[in-house]
């Protein structure tokens, strides 16, 4: 086998229907969209319409409220860290926070602070700072032999 000689199986993919190319095509003219009226046209958006009758967005009341002023925080479990410790990509001499978590490839982005849970075990004896923890995870470092500094991170501004 060539590389020049792979096609796909017969039938796996579909040409594209041409509308409005004549009328041998059997698509021409009207281009499948019948005769007149509104569906006829461009730009026609009947979505959510049921003939008349209230429709069931309008019917059904509004519920819930999001937070404008919300904090973000990337969720680090002890789990993920002891594996990132294990890999090589923290040094445990030095102090964990959100610059080396991101430096390490752990978190994407440094959001509102870290907070940190108690899913997996960590076994390393390290100095976290995050903006949050959980008193399980808290207690889990402690046990390890290492500390637990929570941040006070900026208030959001009341609305």
């Amino acid at each position: 086998m060539k590389l020049n000689e792979i096609s796909d199986n017969a039938g796996a993919r579909k040409d594209r229907k041409r509308v409005g190319r004549g009328i041998g095509s059997g698509k021409g003219k009207t281009a499948g969209r019948g005769v007149k009226g509104q569906k006829s046209r461009s730009g026609v958006s009947l979505i959510g319409f049921e003939g008349g009758q209230m429709p069931l967005y309008r019917r059904l009341p509004k519920r819930g409220f999001t937070k404008p002023f919300r904090l973000k925080f990337n969720v680090i479990n002890l789990g993920r860290l002891q594996k990132a410790i294990d890999d090589g990509k923290l040094d445990i001499k030095k102090s964990i926070n959100s610059d080396a978590l991101l430096e390490a490839g752990i978190i994407r982005r440094v959001q509102d602070g870290v907070r940190l849970l108690a899913k997996g075990e960590i076994k390393a004896k390290v100095n976290l700072e995050v903006a949050g923890a959980s008193a399980a995870a808290v207690a889990a470092v402690e046990k390890a032999g290492g500390k637990v500094v929570v941040a006070q991170t900026a208030a959001a501004p009341e609305a």
